[in-house]
């Protein structure tokens, strides 16, 4: 890491931490450059959903990028859907980050059992899960909501020291820290202290945060009014969730050192610590899976053996001249583009729904546009009598990959995705929200 900022934030909330985090990541990345900072940590609350627009941004500043969460700890069990009767109430704050790609593969385990599992009123792990998933990980205390802090603040020491050997244990010794935060509250002050003493006490590691939500002083007041928006309170309800101090800004590497002033050791382990997250994506890698094919046959020689012959059934082998100059350009497009296997695969389920009877819609979205979908039976609309543009479905300048939108009988539509899943792989199939 050629930047030379000795202080590295490790606990920060982008917008992706919905109606919390207002921080935008190309801004991040603006500011963080102008810091000099050698690597900045994303920690949003109970996602992953900014990680690859956060990833190639930072890379591409040639800022490390570390990958974390802020997740949700029951107190108990996350299979309890209650609040806990000693008053810890649904869930306790815990920062994770990741450490090598194993921890990313982990921190993704725990991010999605935490809403499959564990979803009571937010996304919750328990001990039991990350005792599973602990590989490459690297865990902070987190802020006053975090278990230990919760606990010092009400002078229940032993159960705070009982919690952070707990969490020493189950992690490693090097891997677990005390996070020591810089935010404006006075009871941080107090809390910081107890923090000092009983990881002085325990042999634990010391780090300082800034736990960002907004990356202006001044933000602080548009960012209290998305905590309204959030919670469904007017701004002027004084019994509203309300952040107290306007100190949650990304403060620069002299501000946070001026303020650790007297414990340089949590600083400088920020940066330790971004020295050994090393989670590295491999974007921009086509992940399509391959249509089997037999006799030798290449996707494009059986595209447009199927094309052609789909042509015949659908307009007879007199079919006007126009349709024959469009199929060719048509093909000799998605053979450019090295998408026959992705329209064979198309033709495959569609084909399948229809033999099993399934009901299949017509066609919608650019793809009606494309003739090759209408002689394959994707769609049923002629694109030629329509007047629609190929080009608008794909041409070679187009960036990102089509797609073509089909709609099946939903009492019937999981016989398709089964279908897919058995004849492709699961990994290859994914069910998403649009």
């Amino acid at each position: 890491m050629h930047l030379h900022s000795d202080f590295v934030p490790l606990h920060l909330h982008t917008e992706y931490s919905l109606l919390d985090g207002a921080i935008r990541i190309k801004e991040l990345v603006e500011q963080a450059s102008a810091f000099r900072m050698p690597a900045v940590a994303i920690t949003d609350h109970g996602n992953l959903f900014g990680a690859v627009e956060f990833y190639r941004l930072m890379t591409k500043a040639g800022i490390k990028p570390i990958i974390g969460c802020e997740v949700y700890v029951a107190p108990g069990s996350r299979l309890e859907k209650k609040q806990s009767p000693d008053g810890e109430g649904a869930s306790f704050h815990l920062i994770l980050l990741a450490r090598d790609n194993n921890g990313y593969r982990n921190l993704i385990t725990l991010v999605t059992k935490a809403y499959t599992e564990g979803f009571y009123y937010r996304p919750r792990i328990d001990m039991d899960l990350l005792e599973q998933y602990s590989g490459g990980l690297i865990a902070l205390t987190s802020c006053l909501k975090g278990e230990i802090p919760h606990y010092l603040q009400r002078g229940m020491m032993e159960r705070a020291r009982d919690k952070a050997l707990e969490y020493k244990h189950l992690l490693g010794p090097d891997n677990f820290y005390i996070e020591l935060q810089e935010n404006g509250l006075p009871e941080q002050v107090a809390l910081n202290k107890q923090l000092v003493e009983l990881a002085r006490d325990l042999h634990i590691g010391i780090v300082a945060t800034n736990d960002c939500h907004y990356m202006r002083r001044e933000d602080a007041k548009a960012h209290d009014i998305l905590v309204c928006i959030q919670t469904g309170k007017s701004v002027n309800d004084k019994n509203r969730l309300h952040f107290t101090s306007d100190g949650l800004y990304f403060k620069s590497p002299e501000e946070m050192k001026t303020a650790f002033r007297d414990l340089p050791e949590a600083i400088l382990n920020t940066r330790a610590i971004a020295e050994r997250c090393n989670v590295e994506f491999t974007l921009g890698v086509n992940l399509l899976p391959k249509y089997d094919l037999e006799n030798g046959k290449t996707p494009d020689v059986m595209l447009g053996a199927l094309a052609y012959e789909g042509l015949a059934k659908r307009l007879g082998a007199e079919a006007p001249g126009t349709y024959g100059e469009r199929l060719k350009r048509e093909i000799g497009i998605i053979k450019e583009m090295d998408y026959a296997s992705y329209f064979l695969i198309v033709w495959d389920f569609i084909s399948y729904a229809k033999s099993k009877g399934i009901p299949v819609g017509p066609g919608r979205g650019s793809a009606a546009g494309s003739l090759v979908s209408y002689c394959l039976g994707i769609t049923d609309i002629d694109p030629v009598k329509y007047n629609l543009l190929f080009e608008r479905f794909l041409n070679p300048e187009r960036i990102s990959m089509p797609d073509i939108d089909v709609d099946f009988c939903k009492d019937r539509r999981a016989e398709v995705i089964a279908y897919v899943a058995e004849k492709y792989g699961t990994d290859h199939v994914a069910q998403i929200i649009t």
